[in-house]
Parts: C-alpha cells; sequence; structure tokens
C-alpha cells in the first residue's frame, strides 16, 4: 500500500527564492486519462520561477505545486489509457505536467508521458519534457525550420537553448546561437552550434549579418522580446519566422512593419502550459517518433548542470536566477 502522504515543495508566498520550503501533501489520485508517478527526479525552469514570483498562475485544474516535468515510475493510472499508450505499473517515464512536479508523486495525463529513452538515467530524464516539448513545438511546428535553413537562438546556453542546438542540427539545420559570455559561447559551440555570439560585447544582428553574407537567418527562437524584436526582424531572410517563446526583455516592441511585408516576414510564439492535453500528446507522439531515437543513439543527450536535492529547491532556484548556468538544473528526491 502507497503511502498517503508525500513531501512536496511549497510556496509560503510570492517572492525570492526563500518563499521556497519542503512541506507535506495528501497523495494525488489519478483521474480518467491519467497515470500516478512515484517522481525521482523535477526538472526546474524559467516559468517555475515566474510563478514563485507570481507571475505566473497555473492554469485552472492544475496544482499549484510549481514544477512542469519530471522522471520517476508509474504506480496506478487509468489502465485502458495506459495500455493504449503502450505504458505498465512500473514502466520508468518522464512527464511534462501543468503543475506539480516537485513533490515525491504527481499525476500527469497518459498522453504527456513517454517512456524513458534507453540509456538515460533519471535526472537526465527529467530534463527532457519541457524543453523538448517546447522547442518541437515552436521551431519545428510553429518555426517550420527544414533542413538547410539557419537558426538563431537567442540564449544558447539555457536549457530551450541546448536542447534547440542539438534537436536543430540533428535535422540538417545551420545553428547560430547568442550567450552572456565567451565561456558559454564555446559551451555552445562544443554542443554543435556552428556560431555563438557574446551578446554582452557583440552587436547579433551585425554578427548575423557577417555570418550569413546578408542573406539572415530563416528562423529566430526568442525567449527576450522587448527591443531585440526590431533587430530580429531586420535579420530574417525572405520568409523568415520569428517565434517568441518568452518575453524576458520586456512585452512592449516596435519594428519595421514594411520588412514584415516586404520580406513576408512571419512574427508568432507560444505559450505551451495552457493548452490541451491533445495539443501536448501530439507533440509527444512527435518526439517519440523522431526524437528519442537520436537520444537513444547517443546524437542527443540532455545537458544537466547541476542537481541539488529537493529540500535545496530555493538554492537551485537562486543559481537559475543568476544565469551562472548552461543547459539543465534538476531537483532530487
Amino acid at each position: 500500500m502507497e503511502k498517503q502522504v508525500m513531501r512536496a515543495v511549497e510556496l509560503t508566498a510570492f517572492g525570492g527564492p526563500e518563499v521556497l520550503r519542503l512541506g507535506e501533501r495528501a497523495l494525488p489520485v489519478a483521474g480518467a486519462g491519467e497515470l500516478l508517478i512515484r517522481v525521482a527526479a523535477s526538472g526546474i525552469n524559467r516559468p517555475d520561477v515566474l510563478q514563485r514570483k507570481g507571475h505566473y498562475a497555473p492554469p485552472p485544474g492544475a496544482s499549484d505545486l510549481p514544477g512542469l516535468e519530471v522522471a520517476g515510475v508509474v504506480v496506478s493510472g487509468d489502465e485502458a489509457a495506459m495500455a493504449e499508450a503502450g505504458l505498465r505499473v512500473g514502466d520508468r517515464v518522464c512527464a511534462l505536467l501543468a503543475g506539480g512536479g516537485y513533490a515525491e508523486y504527481c499525476v500527469a495525463p497518459v498522453a504527456q508521458c513517454l517512456p524513458v529513452p534507453q540509456g538515460l538515467d533519471d535526472v537526465q530524464a527529467a530534463a527532457l519534457p519541457e524543453t523538448f516539448f517546447t522547442v518541437w513545438s515552436n521551431v519545428f511546428d510553429r518555426g517550420a525550420l527544414k533542413a538547410g535553413e539557419t537558426l538563431l537562438v537567442q540564449g544558447g546556453s539555457s536549457g530551450i537553448g541546448v536542447t534547440a542546438i542539438q534537436l536543430a542540427k540533428a535535422r540538417g539545420a545551420t545553428v547560430i546561437v547568442t550567450a552572456g559570455s565567451d565561456a558559454k559561447c564555446a559551451e555552445c559551440v562544443a554542443l554543435g552550434a556552428d556560431h555563438a555570439i557574446n551578446y554582452r560585447s557583440q552587436d547579433f544582428a551585425e554578427e548575423v549579418r557577417r555570418i550569413t553574407a546578408g542573406k539572415g537567418v530563416d528562423v529566430i527562437l526568442d525567449m527576450v522580446a522587448g527591443g531585440y524584436v526590431a533587430r530580429e526582424v531586420q535579420i530574417l531572410a525572405e520568409d523568415g519566422r520569428l517565434v517568441i517563446i518568452a518575453v524576458q526583455g520586456g512585452v512592449q516592441a516596435e519594428f519595421d512593419a514594411g520588412l514584415v511585408l516586404r520580406r513576408r516576414l512571419v512574427v508568432t510564439g507560444s505559450t505551451l502550459r495552457p493548452r490541451p492535453v491533445a495539443f501536448k500528446g501530439a507533440i509527444a507522439q512527435a518526439l517519440r517518433r523522431e526524437v528519442w531515437p537520436l537520444i537513444e543513439a547517443g546524437s542527443i543527450r540532455p545537458v544537466i548542470h547541476s542537481t541539488f536535492a529537493a529540500a535545496d529547491a530555493d538554492k537551485a532556484h537562486a543559481l537559475m536566477e543568476s544565469s551562472q548556468h548552461t543547459g539543465k538544473i534538476v531537483l532530487t528526491w
């Protein structure tokens, strides 16, 4: 008989990392189309920081606990849905959540669960869902990046960035990234980026023009927005696509709409967390088909910067906010 209470990292208030505390919660119960996971590791993402500060509420019906991705073992669940997905009690899985991942147990829609790729441990597996779902949905679905095209990733050393570099390279694209130090630029190149621009010492727009001999890039994955948008529109190639997935630089942007017309540009964006289960499930199926074999072959690997015990979630968030990391930060239970 599984225990009825679990440890969980709770928000005691909105504020700095110190508001994260280890507490106790009742075990969640899996409903129709869901399964219960005994969590071994929980990935940390920027939206968790925004939620902690009071800027990103969970969608209706989601757990109030932070945490959008986990890896662990299936404990119980909707047997028909699990059978249809080829999952059984005892299987190792990783899952994308709308919340609730900072806990010893969590409930996830079966459609948003994937088997742990062969050869990966729990920490590596917990680092996959949020960034891989996000990059696939935005770079390949919305951004329609194709082999032979060029992708610019703003923030190449982030969890999203290291995933985008590897996925785009594996699928035949040229990759340019920006990062905040020469050391981070070197790490991005080591992961496969063709060019890395230190945005603190170089003008990324000028560098992109130089690298592409004035042609520009086909797709930009932007986590900054704000003042970046005007320069990004200027360096998109004809029929280029700008995909905005975060607004760390602010929500207001002015840009040359004439360029959008003349070059037939697309300016788009998305957030994944509030999308329906069916939408996320379709991404999961694409990842299992297109990406999981690449991970199991070793041509793509999760990049783990550091792990923290769940009781030290505050330290993990402080590191995330310092931006001193390259790759993923993971909590372990």
